[in-house]
């Protein structure tokens, strides 16, 4: 993923980070996130006024993106129901793929990416394409390491693990600040938080500093050796109707969909993915949106 090249390391301190970790791949398991234990679900108040002050920056007033972008407000009807497609961890084998499918059907979608897969020229012009094509797609911020698949470690070193997150907004240019989690089911909107306890910290830091955490209802699990997808397109169809009937949700009748670029880099796959949105939609009653349209979000910029 990477040409040679050989800077001077004062010179060119991010492209070395880069280089250290460009092995790391994004290959999470379904049973590789934190074990979800107790969940911590509670209103942020006044808990960030007393925490330590230490190396962690608190803004990003430094980034400087080329275009800004505005999310244009959505006039919610509430007769609907709502459907957030995001796929994980590009760029990767199947992230173009995804990414021409929904351009074909001009289905909204968005795609959080990890900034250690962009390590080519290549790589990172679609990560600027997916960027572009807003408002159809949204590109938004996944980390730089992906947490090295070492998720203990990485939540438990808190400062560390918000320094990653911000270079991965300024790396990959990312344009709003909406986040998720390497391998956690995190949430954090307008205060209201749940996640596992080991992530809470990094969910507190991240919400200081403005940042929107974005985690899932549904997913579209994949095998972890093959990486295929597990359930068929029907079988989805159907788990996304149930959530909806039954609105098991983190916000009523706002569904967000999980899904990995890499499960649809075969062209079967792709015809499951194909079906699956079609088929969504062609319902009425629901509305494909990007997740900065998510209610309830705290300004972008």
């Amino acid at each position: 993923m990477a040409t040679k090249f050989n800077p001077s390391i004062n010179q060119y301190p991010l492209y070395f980070l880069l280089i250290i970790f460009s092995c790391v791949s994004c290959e999470v398991s379904n049973n590789k996130t934190i074990p979800p234990n107790q969940k911590d679900t509670s209103t942020l108040k006044d808990e960030n006024q007393n925490k330590p002050k230490d190396s962690v920056k608190t803004t990003l007033h430094k980034i400087d993106l080329k275009i800004p972008k505005f999310s244009q407000p959505l006039s919610i009807d509430t007769s609907k129901k709502y459907i957030y497609l995001t796929f994980d961890d590009g760029p990767q084998h199947g992230t173009v793929a995804c990414f021409d499918l929904c351009k074909k059907l001009q289905v909204k979608s968005t795609f959080f990416m990890v900034g250690l897969h962009a390590s080519s020229h290549n790589l990172r012009n679609i990560v600027r394409e997916i960027d572009d094509n807003y408002p159809l797609t949204l590109l938004a911020n996944h980390s730089i390491s992906h947490a090295k698949n070492k998720y203990h470690s990485f939540y438990l070193h808190d400062s560390a693990a918000v320094e990653d997150l911000f270079l991965a907004q300024k790396t990959l240019r990312v344009p709003f600040k909406i986040v998720r989690l390497p391998g956690s089911n995190s949430w954090l909107i307008n205060g209201r938080m749940r996640t596992e306890p080991l992530a809470k910290n990094v969910c507190k830091r991240m919400d200081s500093t403005g940042f929107n955490i974005i985690g899932w209802d549904v997913e579209w699990n994949f095998n972890p050796i093959t990486a295929n997808p597990v359930q068929s397109a029907d079988e989805m169809i159907e788990n996304v109707k149930q959530k909806l009937e039954h609105n098991h949700l983190y916000t009523s009748k706002h569904l967000v969909i999980l899904m990995h670029d890499r499960m649809f880099r075969n062209p079967n796959y792709t015809d499951s993915l194909h079906k699956f949105i079609s088929t969504l939609q062609k319902d009425t009653n629901y509305v494909l949106e990007t997740v900065d349209h998510y209610p309830s979000l705290k300004p972008l910029h």
